[in-house]
């Protein structure tokens, strides 16, 4: 599901809401969350997951293409972790 496609179902599930105070909605949300990781703290939705960072050390890696070392940066990375309630619900739509 995209972005458009999210707040095209929201705006038809909320009576009274203009299709765009319900995409500032969105991107607020999802700006306060991708803020929030910025500055090393995590966000927690319940019954969806958690978002959070995870810290990648400085390393040598290799360029796939010429075969050559390559100095890799320390850097943090955004992850995922699905809730209990999420992972039940995915497991039960398995065919």
């Amino acid at each position: 599901m995209t972005r458009s496609e999210f707040v095209a179902l929201l705006t038809s599930r909320l009576e009274g809401l203009s299709r765009e105070k319900v995409g500032q909605a969105v991107d607020g949300v999802f700006s306060h969350i991708a803020d929030g990781l910025a500055s090393g703290n995590r966000a927690e939705l319940r019954g969806i997951g958690s978002f959070g960072t995870r810290q990648h050390t400085a390393h040598q890696g290799r360029n796939p293409r010429t075969g050559q070392s390559v100095a890799v940066e320390a850097k943090r990375v955004p992850f995922f972790r699905a809730g209990k309630e999420l992972r039940e619900r995915v497991n039960r739509l398995k065919k």
